[in-house]
Parts: structure tokens; C-alpha cells; sequence
């Protein structure tokens, strides 16, 4: 189905075939345990710090934020009483928060833990940095109201509070200041350990005080129907099919797409399909190496077969589209700006890149991870592809925590494997930050971006957003490989969950 967002015009795929594709009709029994199969060990739980999708699914079971998207990344309010109060300027935020709302602590929000909660935000978090140059003031308004004074108007405010990854928690204020140590938050769940290598353990939060409004998505009423959940590292896929199929989890996270037809007609599990889910890419590494000189970058985008890529990673054409622009077909910011330079596949033109360069044979390093199966298929593809235009090329295969940790060090890699589901504005994609690992900085992208940031007229940001995107293609400093759909294992036996970016298990039961 397509959902319709009125917010951004933008379109959220979701094709499953459960019947359980509507939110829950009805209460359920709670009880049971959820095991849920993730694709490794999360590098930290502070979800602030971190882009990194695994994290971002477990944190949001015991943290939560200001805002929350429902259905077609609609902002909805989560720990907000109501969608803040905006001067006509655009410039003054004013959010009113919900009573009564208490901390696994016992400890009740107020205004100071939410003003000193989205303060850290904007200094530790990748996101925030990306956008505390645009922010004056935030404080708090007596008991329950907090103030976001803007420098400039920024007008994808309310989606960053509210996305899952690097993300905008409210905690104590007391906990605020240094490294997070101790993970107490608001959630419908609440922390209770992590062993590394073996799993993350939440418990219901009884005292859970959940928003009025009826679930949405990651937004409204949030039920904790399992009496726990455990978030269990499972590096290898086919790990998780067999744990999938077997009953050992509830649900099995980021399976091969090539196990769908395995899924279909088991008694006990069902799969789950989101699509289009997102986009997998290759950060380049501009700052530091060979990656930093123009020339090779292009040449790098000239070597590559995308349409290649695609298909050795996800098998049959309807799992994966290929396509260059930042958003698939039938998307409000789909446009076709640069795409002449996409899926090239063309070793002579990147050869001559290379000699305009000054290539002299250094080593092209490739960062990469198995526990994201599609990611390793995909680079030893690139790989082929860069040798036939002449590059020597090493590749270096990591854990995914190992390379969310070394791609913050521009001495280690050349390019990187990653992926992204679609965000609800574009300027959620992480090549927009310049501090983000790749290190995108051109004045340019800056300044259509303040351009892009400052815009309300959706028309006007889409035409700006197209110049955005000519740029990032002449520069070549992300390569977007194609659209894929997201495969997941469900046991039949679980009730209530809805196929989603990020997979949450509240309003989810287990018979």
C-alpha cells in the first residue's frame, strides 16, 4: 500500500501478506517472551550517538522522544502533549509536554529533563551537531513547557526530534551530562541488562503512562503486552532463518530476500516484507587518502555496476529496483538530475579518470560487514568492477559494530557498505552532515541546504532538492546503489506487529 502524508507529500510502500497488516483491533492476553534475531551485537545503547539502524531498534523499546512519525512519516506527538505552538517566523518552538509522564526511575519528566535532554542532543548526537548551529535557545517554560528559539528557520525540526536513528531521547536531567552509563528513560519497556554477544533484556514498565491518542506507527498508545523482550545478536543470516523457522525467535531481522519463497506455507512462520524498504550506498572517504582527490571519486562511480550489484545481492527483479535518485518512483522528491552518472559500468572512461588523477597503484581499501549479507555481495562485486578499471583493491570484512566504529577513523578505509530506508525528509540522509564518516564539506551543499532548510513551500524545496542532488552526483562523494525490499521472519503466533523501517514490538503480543 501507499500512505499519503500530508506533512511532506511523501509516499511509504509497505507490501506484506499477513493478515495482521492493520494496527491491533483488539486487546490482548499479556505474558510470553519476544526473542527477537537482530543482525549483531549493537555498538553502544546510547541511541543518541549512534546512526546505527540495530541500535536504534533496540533503544526505542526503553527511550523515547518529543515526537514520534506515524503512518507515511507523519510527525505525530509522543512525550509532546500536542504538535508544538510556532511563531509565524518559524523561529520560536513551543511544546507543551504530557503529565504525569515518569521516568523508570519514579522520577516525573518535566521541562528541565526535556531542555537538558535535547541540549545533549544537539552536542553529542550526529544529527543534532548537524543542526545546533541553527539553534539559539533551549529552555524550559515553568513545569511542563519547553522553548526551542531558532537562529534561522529550520523546517526539518519536528522529523529530526522524532527519528529513531541518532536519536533525540529525554532523560533525566541528571544523567545528561558525560557518557550515558545508566539507560533510564520513559519507554513502554524498561532496561534491565545487556550481556554482550548474547543479548539485551527489557521488561514491562508497568508504570508506563502511554499517549492518549490511538498507535500510530511509532506514535500514540503504546501497550507492553510481552512481559519481556530480548534483542538476542545473530551475525549470520541463515543463523537466523533456521532460529526463525524453528521457533527459537519471534522474529528474525534483515533475512537474504532469496528466503522468501522458504518462508511461504510454513505452519508456524510467515514472512514480512517492507517495500520499497530503502536504499544500500557506498560512502567515499573525502577527507583523508585517495578518495580525497576528485578525479578518483568519479572514476570510482564511472567503474561501477549498479544493476549488477542489485542483482547478485537480491536475486529476482522484484526485490530490488534500480534506480539513482535519492527516491524511488511515486516518491514527492523523485527526480532524475544526474542520473546520466548512475550505473556507468564503464572501465575505460573510469581509467581515464584515473590517469587524470595521477593513479599510481595505491590500494583501495573496502570496509565492509557479512552480517549484512546483501553489503558483502555488493562490495565484491564494486571490488571487481574497480579492479577492471585498474585500481588495486583490498577488501577488509568486519563485524557491523567493528565497522560503525572504524569508519569514524578516515586513516582506516577508502569506502564503506551501508544501507538506509527511506527518510521522511531529505535532509535526514546522513551525506547532508558534514561531520558524518565520508566528510562530505563543499560550500555549496551548504548553501542550497540553508536554502533547502529554510524553505516551507514544498514545490520550491523539491526544485532546490533537485540541484542538491546534480551536485552530490558531480561530486560523487555517496554512490547510490538501488532500491531493495526488507525481508524479516514473523511467527504466526505473534499478534499485532506491523511491518516498519525500524521493527518495534509494543502493541505486539505473543499467544
Amino acid at each position: 500500500m501507499k500512505i499519503k502524508t500530508l506533512l511532506l507529500v511523501l509516499f511509504l510502500s509497505l507490501a506484506w501478506l499477513s493478515p495482521l497488516t492493520k494496527a491491533a483491533a483488539g486487546e490482548w492476553k499479556a505474558g510470553g517472551i519476544i526473542n527477537v534475531a537482530t543482525i549483531g551485537e549493537p555498538p553502544t545503547l546510547d541511541p543518541s550517538v549512534s546512526t546505527a539502524d540495530v541500535v536504534a531498534v533496540i533503544s526505542q523499546h526503553f527511550f523515547e522522544t518529543l515526537f514520534a512519525f506515524g503512518e507515511g512519516f507523519s510527525v505525530k506527538p509522543l512525550l509532546a502533549e500536542k504538535m508544538p505552538s510556532i511563531t509565524p517566523d518559524g523561529l520560536n518552538y513551543a511544546i507543551q509536554l504530557r503529565q504525569g509522564v515518569k521516568f523508570h526511575n519514579g522520577k516525573e519528566m518535566t521541562a528541565a529533563d526535556a531542555a537538558a535532554s535535547v541540549r545533549r542532543w544537539l552536542k553529542v548526537a550526529v544529527r543534532g551537531k548537524q543542526i545546533a548551529d541553527s539553534v539559539k535557545e533551549v529552555a524550559a517554560e515553568g513545569k511542563y513547557t519547553v522553548r526551542i528559539t531558532l537562529a534561522t528557520p529550520y523546517t526539518p525540526l519536528l522529523a529530526l526530534l522524532a527519528m529513531p536513528t541518532s536519536m533525540a531521547i529525554i532523560i533525566p536531567e541528571e544523567l545528561t551530562e558525560g557518557d550515558l552509563k545508566e539507560y533510564v528513560g520513559t519507554g513502554v519497556y524498561k532496561f534491565v541488562e545487556h550481556q554482550p554477544d548474547r543479548y539485551v533484556r527489557v521488561v514491562r514498565n508497568d508504570a508506563y503512562q502511554p499517549h492518549p491518542d490511538p498507535a500510530d506507527l511509532y506514535a500514540g498508545k503504546r501497550t507492553a503486552y510481552a512481559d519481556e523482550i530480548r534483542f538476542i545478536p545473530v551475525p549470520s543470516p541463515n543463523t537466523r532463518l533456521e532460529g526463525g523457522l524453528s521457533g527459537q525467535y519471534q522474529y528474525a531481522d534483515q533475512l537474504p530476500i532469496e528466503n522468501y519463497s522458504r518462508l511461504l506455507g510454513q505452519a508456524n512462520v510467515q514472512p514480512v516484507m517492507t517495500a520499497p524498504y530503502g536504499w544500500p550506498m557506498i560512502f567515499l572517504n573525502c577527507r583523508e587518502g585517495m578518495m580525497a582527490n576528485l578525479k578518483i571519486r568519479q572514476a570510482v562511480q564511472a567503474a561501477l555496476s549498479q544493476e549488477d550489484m542489485l542483482a547478485v545481492a537480491f536475486g529476482e527483479p522484484e526485490y530490488y529496483q534500480v534506480d539513482g535518485s535519492m527516491y524511488p518512483k511515486g516518491y514527492f522528491y523523485h527526480n532524475e538530475r544526474g542520473l546520466e552518472l548512475y550505473n556507468q559500468a564503464d572501465p575505460v572512461k573510469a581509467r581515464e579518470l584515473l590517469g587524470e588523477a595521477g593513479y599510481t597503484g595505491g590500494t583501495l581499501r573496502i570496509l565492509t560487514s557479512m552480517q549484512y549479507e546483501f553489503h558483502f555481495k555488493m562490495a565484491q562485486v564494486a571490488a571487481e568492477n574497480l579492479r577492471e578499471a585498474g585500481f588495486n583493491v583490498d577488501m577488509n570484512v568486519v563485524d557491523w559494530a567493528t565497522l560503525t566504529q572504524q569508519r569514524n577513523d578516515p586513516k582506516l578505509w577508502d569506502i564503506y557498505f551501508t544501507h538506509s530506508p527511506f527518510v521522511p525528509d531529505p535532509y535526514l540522509n546522513n551525506f547532508f552532515n558534514d561531520g558524518y564518516p565520508g566528510w562530505w564539506v563543499d560550500s555549496r551543499k551548504t548553501e542550497l541546504a540553508n536554502k533547502f532548510n529554510s524553505e516551507p513551500d514544498l514545490r520550491k524545496r523539491a526544485l532546490i532538492l533537485e540541484d542538491i542532488q546534480q551536485l552530490w552526483y558531480e561530486e560523487a562523494a555517496n554512490i547510490k546503489i538501488g532500491n531493495f525490499n526488507l525481508l524479516g521472519a514473523l511467527a504466526k503466533n505473534v499478534k499485532g506487529y506491523i511491518p516498519s523501517s525500524w521493527p518495534s514490538f509494543w502493541n505486539v503480543a505473543v499467544e
